[in-house]
C-alpha cells in the first residue's frame, strides 16, 4: 500500500515536472508561504495514505461513501478555523450527513470496523487540506498542485524502503501501479481546468457522481454492492453535499444588503 501511495504521487511530480517545468521553471515551487504549503502537503499524503489503507479492508463504494464526508466536515472547520458563520439551513445540512454516515456504519453492524475510522480520518484530514487550500486560494493553481506531489513523493520514499514487496513484479502490475498515477495525475489536473472555468458550487455536485461510479466498479471488479441501509446512507451523504452546494450557491447569488430569510 506504501507503494502505491508512492507511485500515485511521484508520477504526478514527475508529470508535472516534464509539463509545466520547462515553461515555469522554479515557478513551480515559488510561493508566499513555505510552511502552509509544506503542512497542506503533508495532510494531503496523509489523507492519501489512510483511504487507501482503508480499501484493503472495505469495499469500495462504502470507503469511497465515509469519504465524502469531507464537506460536511469542511463546513464544520470552516466555522471553527476561518471564523465562518453557520446558519440553520448549514447545521441541518451537516446533521443530515452525520445520519447518512450512522447508516452505512450502523453501529454494531459489520461496517464498524477499524477500516471504517480510516476512511474517516482521510475525509477529515482532506477537510483540513481544503481548509488549507482556502487559506492559499491567492497562489497559482500549478504550484498547488505541484508542491504536494513533491511532498508526497519524497514522503513516501522515505517509508517505502521499510516494507517488504515482492523482488519481482508482473507486467500487469506495473501497468495498474503505472495507471494509479497517470489517472490520478489526469483527475487532478481536468479538476483543476474545470475550477477555473466555473464556479466550485457548480462543480461540486458533479463529484458525487464518485460514488456511482465507485459503487459500479466495485460490483463488476470486485463482485460486492452495497445492501440497502449502506445505499440510504450514501443517498443521504450525497443528496446533504449537493444541498448544502446549491444553498452555498443562491447565498451567494444574494445581493449583499439583502440577507437570507433562512439564517
Amino acid at each position: 500500500m506504501p507503494l502505491l501511495v508512492w507511485m500515485r504521487w511521484s508520477l504526478q511530480a514527475l508529470l508535472m515536472l516534464i509539463v509545466m517545468g520547462p515553461r515555469m521553471g522554479w515557478g513551480l515551487v515559488r510561493n508566499s508561504n513555505p510552511r502552509l504549503h509544506v503542512l497542506r502537503g503533508l495532510v494531503l499524503i496523509s489523507s492519501s495514505f489512510c483511504f487507501f489503507s482503508a480499501l484493503m479492508f472495505l469495499p469500495l463504494a462504502e470507503a469511497t461513501a465515509l469519504n465524502y464526508c469531507t464537506p460536511l466536515m469542511v463546513t464544520l472547520m470552516a466555522g471553527w478555523l476561518l471564523r465562518e458563520r453557520l446558519t440553520r439551513p448549514r447545521w441541518m445540512v451537516v446533521g443530515a450527513g452525520f445520519l447518512g454516515m450512522l447508516l452505512i456504519l450502523r453501529p454494531g453492524g459489520d461496517m464498524l470496523h477499524p477500516a471504517s475510522m480510516l476512511a474517516l480520518a482521510a475525509a477529515a484530514l482532506y477537510a483540513v487540506y481544503q481548509i488549507l487550500t482556502r487559506r492559499l486560494a491567492g497562489e497559482n493553481l500549478v504550484v498547488l498542485m505541484f508542491i504536494p506531489s513533491v511532498i508526497g513523493a519524497a514522503a513516501m520514499s522515505t517509508v517505502v524502503p521499510f516494507f517488504n514487496y515482492h523482488l519481482s513484479f508482473s507486467i500487469a502490475d506495473v501497468a495498474l501501479l503505472v495507471a494509479v498515477g497517470v489517472m490520478g495525475t489526469l483527475g487532478h489536473l481536468l479538476f483543476t481546468q474545470a475550477l477555473q472555468r466555473a464556479s466550485a458550487s457548480a462543480i461540486a455536485p458533479f463529484t458525487y457522481m464518485q460514488l456511482v461510479w465507485s459503487t459500479i466498479a466495485g460490483w463488476l471488479v470486485f463482485r460486492t454492492f452495497p445492501d440497502r441501509w449502506t445505499l440510504a446512507g450514501m443517498v443521504v451523504i450525497a443528496g446533504s453535499g449537493v444541498a448544502l452546494t446549491w444553498y452555498e450557491r443562491w447565498r451567494a447569488s444574494l445581493p449583499a444588503s439583502e440577507p437570507a430569510a433562512v439564517d
